[in-house]
């Protein structure tokens, strides 16, 4: 297997096939993010039967390809099934024959249908005749894993994992895959005997979010500033026209969702969910309802509560790279070139966002190193509605131990100097928190610094300090 991490999915997929009973799993999580890969290469291909849904086409030629599919794994059955109900008999028949493989291993039977939403098309029955697949004959065959996956997160959810009907409680596991971890990003580039140092991995994951067919794409002949400019600033690269493109692919009425994106892209602690309606003029019922939750679905954005709790449904942020790298340089077209545009003004203030982005998608690895990922946390952003002047605190760790960690994080190309200024900006920040939520708990400021801290002077008012190492799960 030429898989990199997914140390847990792996398991939970060794798990499904020692189980001795049947396995229905569903696998889900946004475009590119390597679904298929993970279940193809564990698998080594070697499936009793797999098919794919085709996008944009109709019922009649996704029948045919599921029909060709069939052939391919061993059925004698002519011509195209009528429809669905008739195709998931076929391959019933089929998985009941001698001809089919099995896993060398567990001796089981695993069926993989990808691009499962794909295939249910409008007036297509599509979803029935799979209910009525599971329930009357697949989940009586204790040998047999059945497994789904899907790009468009919201049909999963919706239609498999929290559906009230034929598969109320029927999914057995899930996967919700993630984009790479910085540990992760480093992995797969040494595995492709691409040569990048601490730096450049962190700037990877600043620009492509950890999203491995992105990585993928990187060539190791050139640098990555080199790699950046030809996929994202070329006309002609690879990802030049990625961004609307992954929204159309994902969402229905992509607008909607791209409306909301660039709103909130406007404030980096998020908005209130009457602050994205302002902004975006969609009225604040149903629809702004359904696209948010398929944003937050699909991992661009997160939702979480002000540590005050005042704000009615909280507030929505983007947690992706690349969705906050190509609002802010490739949208406009402000920027020719990233080799151009890297020490200016617009370069430092983009940074410093997009380590925030990182740290954000990292705060387990900063639980970890502050040595407390056993104890219960939540996670907040806050600003100061009273306090003059104002303060904004970009991630504190609210814990279940009377501490809480007001985390300051810094973009720096070495150790980060606290000067005299600054250190009254923080005991600024420390005093309109602490007065403003009335909290009583010991406030340990942490330092996250792509840098580290310059010692001396002011630094005795940093309580942890938490580094590049750190980040990597490295300690």
């Amino acid at each position: 297997m030429n898989i990199i991490g997914r140390r847990e999915e792996q398991k939970m997929l060794s798990d499904c096939l020692d189980s001795g009973r049947p396995e229905f799993m569903v696998v889900y999580g946004r475009r590119r993010i390597g679904k298929t890969f993970l279940i193809r290469e564990y698998f080594d291909h070697r499936f009793s039967f797999y098919a794919t849904g085709v996008n944009d086409v109709n019922m009649s030629e996704q029948l045919g390809y599921f029909a060709e599919s069939l052939k391919e794994y061993g059925s004698e059955e002519e011509g195209r099934p009528e429809n669905w109900r008739e195709a998931f008999g076929r391959l019933k028949r089929l998985l009941e024959s001698d001809k089919i493989t099995r896993d060398p291993v567990s001796g089981r039977r695993v069926v993989f249908l990808d691009e499962l939403p794909w295939m249910d098309t409008p007036k297509s029955n599509f979803k029935a005749a799979l209910d009525h697949f599971w329930n009357s004959w697949a989940s009586s065959q204790s040998d047999l894993v059945l497994i789904v996956c899907g790009s468009a997160t919201s049909w999963i959810i919706g239609n498999i994992l929290t559906d009230k009907g034929g598969f109320y409680n029927r999914v057995t596991r899930q996967i919700h895959l993630m984009p790479f971890t910085l540990k992760e990003c480093e992995e797969y580039f040494r595995s492709e005997g691409i040569q990048l140092g601490d730096r450049d991995v962190i700037m990877s994951y600043m620009v492509f979010g950890g999203v491995p067919y992105y990585l993928g794409l990187i060539s190791r002949r050139m640098s990555l500033i080199q790699n950046i400019d030809v996929l994202l600033f070329d006309e002609k690269g690879a990802l030049y026209h990625e961004f609307e493109r992954s929204f159309r692919s994902l969402f229905r009425n992509s607008e909607k969702h791209l409306a909301i994106i660039r709103a909130l892209a406007k404030r980096r602690t998020g908005l209130t969910r009457q602050e994205v309606s302002d902004e975006t003029k969609i009225a604040d019922g149903a629809l702004l309802t359904k696209a948010l939750s398929e944003l937050e679905e699909c991992g661009f954005i997160r939702k979480y509560q002000g540590f005050m709790k005042g704000s009615k449904g909280g507030f929505f942020q983007i947690t992706d790279p690349f969705t906050l790298f190509c609002l802010t340089f490739l949208e406009k077209k402000k920027v020719s070139s990233w080799m151009k545009h890297l020490g200016t003004p617009g370069y430092y203030a983009w940074s410093g966002l997009a380590f925030e982005t990182v740290c954000l998608n990292h705060v387990s690895q900063i639980k970890a190193a502050l040595g407390i990922s056993g104890i219960e946390s939540a996670e907040y952003a806050w600003r100061s509605s009273k306090s003059a002047p104002g303060a904004q605190i970009d991630l504190l760790i609210d814990r279940t131990d009377n501490v809480i960690n007001i985390c300051e994080i810094k973009y720096s190309t070495g150790p980060f100097e606290i000067d005299g200024d600054y250190a009254k900006s923080l005991e600024n920040k420390m005093n309109a928190f602490r007065n403003e939520t009335k909290t009583k708990k010991a406030l340990h400021l942490t330092l996250v610094c792509a840098g580290g801290l310059a010692r001396g002077g002011y630094s005795g008012m940093v309580v942890n300090t938490i580094g590049l190492d750190d980040l990597f799960g490295r300690k």
